[in-house]
């Protein structure tokens, strides 16, 4: 199927690109989330109408994320989970217990936009993830996890 993008998507394309996804891609996810539209003559002059105002959006937006990441960069999170004596946690540390924690210190961040490549985390100590806070702004945020045994 044919869309035009009405935002930047990862691995997908820029403001305003008229690209070919799968049906169901396009159906499911992309025009619900407002993120494209059908790729239709009407549609496409419409866009061009409207681009200067979607460009200004698309541009706020980037400040805003570029704003807070300045705020989050760097930031260190501290966490206490139950762990046995050999440092292991009893469970794990999940980008939900993070995004929960950096809610809790005044960032407006999501689980989905925490980044975790090594998975969650199992053991107390200190590990770096990343936050996507916009498709081209991402910062590292240290997490120190401290065990707690009964």
């Amino acid at each position: 199927m044919q869309i035009i993008l009405l935002e930047k998507v990862v691995n997908l394309g820029n403001l305003g690109e008229v690209v070919k996804v799968k049906d169901g891609y396009a159906r499911n996810f992309l025009i619900p989330s407002g993120q494209a539209r059908r790729a239709t003559d009407s549609a496409i002059k419409e866009f061009e109408v409207r681009r200067a105002e979607l460009e200004k959006a698309a541009h706020e937006k980037l400040l805003a994320a570029q704003a807070q990441g300045e705020k989050l960069n760097g930031t260190t999170i501290k966490l206490t989970q139950k762990a046995g004596v050999d440092g292991r946690l009893f469970g794990s540390v999940t980008n939900f217990d993070i995004a929960e924690e950096l809610i809790k210190n005044g960032y407006q961040v999501s689980k989905s936009q925490i980044r975790m490549p090594k998975g969650p985390i199992k053991t107390v100590g200190d590990s770096t993830v990343s936050v996507a806070l916009h498709t081209d702004v991402l910062v590292d945020v240290n997490i120190s996890v401290y065990g707690e045994t009964n």
